[in-house]
């Protein structure tokens, strides 16, 4: 069976960015002989971990992975620009050491990008290659709570939907009050009945 061409591809970008940090596959080699898979979408892809901390292609006839890892296509971008959001992000299913060592190398995925751009730019140009990457990778985020901030806005300022902080400590104030009156007023009943009765 043919090997994987997405996988492939991953393979000898992760590679590249592992060939100078022995302490990232120093990691890896802990983890020899597993296999992962991580998918996006309809899209799955299988690594291998080899002996020396690489990641080696994988026949997609191999057994079932030892770790899984799924993240929506919405996700990608967010979780490339902000790995620190990796819980939030990713699924993970099998081996927990293994997922554990992927989310600690995926922590530092800023900096191998920093250091790869500094190496092929310059490290003016490369650390602005990377600022303005990860910037973009946040964009949809961004624009997606600026819709929210402003719907929220909208509902509130405008069309009169919601009320604002002073009004509904009013509300609540006023309902604690009511609520309070209307227990007094039960217990007066509650005494009345019992003198009646």
């Amino acid at each position: 069976m043919a090997l994987d061409p997405a996988g492939a591809l991953g393979r000898s970008l992760a590679n590249r960015l592992l060939a100078d940090e022995e302490w990232a596959r120093e990691k890896l080699r802990a983890h020899a002989g597993r296999v992962f898979s991580l998918a996006t979408g309809p899209l799955a892809t299988r690594y291998a971990i080899g002996a020396d901390g690489t990641l080696a292609s994988v026949r997609a006839d191999t057994p079932p992975p030892d770790a899984q890892l799924y993240v929506s296509p919405l996700d990608v971008p967010a979780l490339l620009a902000d790995p620190t959001r990796w819980d939030a992000l990713v699924r993970v299913h099998g081996d927990e050491a293994l997922a554990a060592t992927l989310k600690d190398l995926a922590h530092t995925l800023p900096w191998f990008v920093e250091r790869a751009f500094a190496k092929a730019f310059g490290p003016v140009v490369g650390q602005r290659l990377a600022d303005t990457g990860r910037r973009l990778l946040a964009f949809p985020d961004y624009a997606g709570e600026r819709l929210t901030e402003s719907v929220v806005s909208y509902a509130r300022d405008e069309a009169g939907l919601l009320a604002r902080g002073d009004e509904a400590r009013l509300f609540a104030e006023r309902n604690a009050e009511l609520a309070q009156r209307v227990d007094a007023l039960a217990e007066r009943i509650a005494r009345l009945e019992s003198v009646a009765g």
